[in-house]
């Protein structure tokens, strides 16, 4: 007989039932309630330091592998919760295993699937587990939210210009309780009254991104502040003083606003909370409905009605779609292909300015040099029109027949064809089919019954020795097929690489600039300006 334990606990604390004792648990369960546990082979997983709210966790997943190829009779755990919490994720783990005819056993429940009744309170046992769970991280974020309706600093990192510090606040029961609030850093909020200044001035984050780059002010981890990281200070209200018009900017746009009118103060600025929904990927931004607005414990930078003005600013400066982009526009067919040969970025189509500004006069310019200008890189640009004329010329040459690409190309397939037959693929394939036969005639064998226990013990051993070398060749089976599918995508490529080069010539000057720009990709593997030369490197060459 073989029987699985599976204990888990989600932090390396001394508090709650340990690892160890819930192993050594289930051990004397098994011992005192199920038969011929003596002779049972038992393997122990051990998941520490992981939550139930879902299965990503390397012991149970890789119990559940075992499970497919030394199928147990029994499932053993201490209590329902240490497999999962979630009511879908042990639903169909209890459907997975009852089909396998495995029993799952939680011994402080003292439930048993093998039996209805069992399995019925299980299911409704998940249930309960999994409004558990929901109900404490409900009741952690209202908590925190209430917390932050006091003004404290909650926790992370710290925006730019202030560093956490802790504080003792003594409560009415006398208890004394510590919480964090903002505390100044002079040199970086140098910085940001920089950043408030010129902005006002400029009323353009790029136009204040290259003033920054030319002074060489950089960000707490010693880069250059990104657009983004620009953006991200002008619109936070940590920096906003907690005034009148402040409290009606946030009221006209419903945030949950913690303290009423007469409580605004000049003294101290504004904590928003709540403004990522970090439930969803990556944490967007929510809008500012859904904000807690409360009075900080920190002094503020800027005025209530200023701030205002820049999110008005801001607002304006949004792109509506009408101009086009830098990168994707109508006019250029290399913007964004390009790369500079000095500092590696991209290089993007500008417009002339001035009176005769028009879709023909437009330069590539590097976006280190578009960012920061000659501070950051001083490539000289590219004149548009004559660059997309003259790589369409230049690719033109590989239309003809004679240029000696279509031979290059065929040679490419024939090679990646060969690679395709000379994968052992199949032979590892048809070896897997081997071991999963023997191991099935082995396992049939030991079904008959009235085998000598030295026989049966040489068939395990054989059997496990069976398992190791498929998992091995389960593994290069998937290593193999990952580069057959390279291969398999690379011929196809190939192939539109002969269809583009036969219509090129022909239906170019047919196609919108996006199905230009389609084409090009096909058949450039990339372009680099060094500030004399354009380099075109040819996919296949």
């Amino acid at each position: 007989m073989r029987i699985f334990i599976y204990s888990r606990k989600s932090v390396y604390t001394g508090k709650g039932e340990s690892v160890e004792n819930q192993i050594e648990m289930c051990r004397e369960y098994i011992a005192t309630k199920l038969s011929l546990a003596d002779k049972a082979e038992i393997t122990v997983y051990e998941d520490e330091g992981f939550s139930a709210k879902n299965t990503d966790r390397p012991q149970f997943q890789q119990m559940l592998r075992d499970i497919k190829l030394n199928k147990p009779e029994y499932i053993v755990c201490y209590r329902l919760d240490r497999i999962s919490r979630n009511v879908s994720d042990f639903s169909s783990l209890i459907e997975d295993l009852n089909n396998h005819n495995i029993s799952f056993i939680c011994i402080k429940e003292e439930f048993d699937t093998s039996k209805p009744m069992g399995k019925a309170m299980m299911y409704i046992a998940s249930v309960f587990a999994q409004l558990e769970r929901e109900t404490i991280a409900e009741r952690v974020r209202d908590n925190m939210l209430m917390l932050a309706r006091t003004g404290r600093w909650l926790g992370g990192t710290t925006p730019t210009g202030f560093t956490s510090e802790k504080v003792q606040e003594i409560v009415i029961d006398g208890k004394i309780k510590t919480a964090c609030k903002l505390k100044d850093n002079p040199e970086e909020l140098k910085v940001v009254d920089c950043i408030f200044e010129k902005f006002i001035e400029l009323r353009s984050v790029s136009g204040v991104s290259k003033y920054l780059i030319k002074q060489g002010i950089q960000s707490r981890t010693g880069k250059m502040l990104s657009l983004l990281g620009i953006k991200e200070i002008l619109q936070n209200p940590v920096y906003c003083i907690a005034d009148e018009d402040a409290w009606d900017y946030f009221t006209e746009h419903h945030a949950d606003i913690c303290f009423d009118k007469p409580e605004c103060s000049s003294k101290y600025a504004l904590l928003a909370y709540n403004k990522r929904d970090y439930r969803k990927k990556n944490a967007p931004r929510q809008g500012m409905d859904k904000w807690i607005v409360a009075i900080g414990k920190h002094k503020g930078r800027v005025s209530g009605k200023k701030w205002v003005a820049i999110q008005n600013i801001l607002k304006d400066n949004i792109p509506t779609g009408t101009k086009p982009a830098i990168m994707h526009n109508d006019y250029s067919l290399l913007s964004g292909l390009i790369y500079c040969d000095k500092c590696k970025s991209r290089m993007f189509a500008k417009q002339r300015g001035g009176k005769r500004a028009n879709n023909e006069l437009y330069d590539y310019i590097c976006n280190n040099k578009l960012r920061g200008g000659l501070d950051l890189c001083d490539c000289q640009n590219i004149n548009g029109q004559q660059a997309d004329d003259l790589v369409c010329e230049y690719l033109m040459q590989y239309t003809n027949e004679n240029s000696g690409i279509y031979k290059l190309l065929e040679k490419l397939k024939h090679d990646l064809q060969g690679q395709t037959q000379k994968s052992p693929l199949a032979i590892i394939e048809d070896k897997i089919k081997k071991c999963n036969s023997e191991i099935e005639n082995l396992v049939n064998t030991l079904s008959h019954g009235n085998l000598g226990a030295a026989f049966i013990e040489r068939v395990n051993t054989r059997i496990t020795e069976l398992d190791k070398e498929l998992s091995s060749l389960k593994e290069e089976q998937i290593r193999l097929q990952k580069d057959t599918n390279i291969i398999a995508d690379r011929e196809i490529q190939v192939d539109m690489l002969s269809t583009v080069l036969a219509s090129f010539k022909n239906n170019f000057n047919t196609l919108s600039m996006e199905e230009k720009r389609a084409l090009i990709k096909l058949m450039v593997k990339k372009i680099v300006w060094d500030g004399q030369d354009l380099h075109i490197f040819i996919d296949g060459e």
